[in-house]
């Protein structure tokens, strides 16, 4: 397999193209067909949720108090007597008692249709927090209802629910996520560089939290925590802790590449210069290895993610009516409740599916990246 080469890079001597690391790096990134799409859904998603109230039909507490666990409602274009329509329509819903069951279930009213409409009027808003709107992507005018992912139990929306839930699960473990790796980097560095006694107590250091128990860890954070915090500064000060205990892995990472690469030519060449330690740990050490970093980067933010949802799920990270992925599962628990609404599952869907992108990209990136692979 060969290479995409731009025609208009310049030539070298003996007339082939030279390219520069940057087109070398996305040829080699593009062939991984699977991690050019994973890019693209991670950077589509965070846009997304950048916008979520611009994108969601609903306020993601608003209450349809008679549409209980309604289910996901269905897109139409062709109606009931075979006639295609090219705007999409979706048909009312009703909430019957069945008479055999004696159960509540909802029944398609096909005598009444709700065409879908984009920039509708709906409920105001802030975009971003200060710029107030009330124009929502799409919708439906009148008392028509559109569900794209159905409703919980309290009759809340759970497409746009799932929005902000993946907004926060998103962005809220980031500056924990960056302190764990600067912190990784750090100790790692200085304890593969200069060894010795620095050596020795970084490593000790290291197995002390390792040997820490995550489960016992995270319920003393969470009764540790004031009482007075939001919920979203609950599980902020918990990942940030749980990011400075964390870095254990990829300190000892870096450590054993610095013990290997420290000894290089380049390295000495780089001493007897007199270029400073420190330059020559971030500018000649660490890119040596940038591949393994970004590759770690993007696998920790998935686990950050599996770690909010793990502690909501237990009830030690975000509690309602805080909104994350975490929180939406909390529903899930109750086996008879999924038996009978299984779209609450959708947001472990949606987990899923941010988890394996950031796999494949990582992969991809560390293909890109190796300079071994061609």
């Amino acid at each position: 397999m060969t290479l995409a080469i731009d025609t208009e890079a310049p030539s070298g001597p003996q007339g082939g193209l030279i390219l520069s690391r940057r087109q070398i790096f996305w040829a080699k990134f593009t062939r991984h067909r699977v991690a050019t799409v994973s890019l693209f859904f991670i950077v589509l998603l965070y846009a997304v949720v950048l916008v979520a109230e611009f994108v969601s039909p609903y306020d993601p507490f608003e209450r349809h108090t008679g549409y209980l666990l309604a289910p996901p409602t269905a897109i139409q274009f062709v109606d009931t007597e075979s006639n295609f329509h090219l705007r999409p329509f979706v048909y009312g819903l009703k909430n019957e008692l069945n008479r055999q069951t004696f159960q509540r279930e909802y029944v398609v009213d096909t005598s009444v249709r709700h065409d879908i409409h984009l920039f509708v009027q709906g409920e105001p808003y802030k975009l971003f927090g200060f710029i107030p709107m009330s124009v929502r992507l799409f919708g439906v005018e009148g008392d028509g209802k559109i569900f794209l992912a159905g409703t919980d139990t309290l009759g809340r929306d759970l497409f746009s629910r799932m929005l902000f839930g993946a907004r926060t699960s998103l962005f809220v473990g980031l500056l924990g996520l960056s302190i764990g790796f600067g912190l990784g980097l750090f100790f790692g560095g200085i304890s593969g560089y200069f060894g010795g006694g620095i050596d020795n107590f970084v490593q000790r250091l290291t197995e002390f939290l390792q040997s820490l128990p995550t489960l016992p860890l995270w319920m003393a954070l969470a009764a540790l925590v004031p009482a007075d915090w939001s919920p979203t500064q609950v599980y902020f000060g918990i990942s940030t802790v749980l990011a400075v205990v964390g870095w254990t892995t990829l300190a000892r990472v870096v450590r054993g590449k610095l013990l290997s690469l420290r000894e290089e030519d380049y390295v000495m060449a780089a001493k007897v210069s007199g270029v400073s330690e420190a330059r020559i740990i971030t500018s000649h050490l660490l890119p040596g290895f940038m591949s393994y970093l970004i590759v770690h980067l993007t696998l920790a933010v998935p686990q950050m993610i599996l770690g909010e949802v793990a502690l909501s799920f237990l009830g030690l990270g975000l509690r309602p009516p805080a909104v994350s992925l975490g929180t939406l599962l909390i529903d899930s628990q109750n086996i008879q409740t999924v038996t009978l609404s299984p779209w609450l599952l959708v947001p472990g869907g949606l987990v899923i599916l941010i988890v394996v992108a950031f796999s494949f990209l990582g992969d991809g990136l560390r293909d890109a990246l190796d300079p071994y692979r061609s």
